[in-house]
């Protein structure tokens, strides 16, 4: 599987597990897009998920991959997944 096919399934799987996805830098502008870098954090409560476009595209896979390990971890048990999105998200191959 091509990596940005990966990007896309796992930002629709954590947009379905009711993670908040926020993209920065995709041309907009502004100066909070220059220095942001994707990661995760708590908005009031909820779960965010800032993906940076100006970040490797390893590291935005990475920051995915970990949210919805650590916050959505029964909707990935539970859902039929590719064996490349399972096993980015959980690092066993099968």
């Amino acid at each position: 599987m091509e990596p940005t096919e990966l990007l896309e399934l796992l930002l629709a799987l954590a947009r379905d597990a009711g993670l908040e996805v926020r993209t920065l830098g995709r041309g907009r502008g502004g100066d909070l897009d220059a220095h942001a870098v994707s990661g995760t954090c708590r908005v009031r409560g909820a779960v965010w998920v800032v993906i940076s476009a100006s970040d490797p595209l390893e590291l935005r896979l990475d920051v995915l991959a970990r949210a919805l390990r650590t916050h959505a971890g029964a909707l990935v048990e539970n859902r039929y997944l590719p064996p490349a999105v399972r096993e980015r998200i959980t690092g066993v191959s099968y």
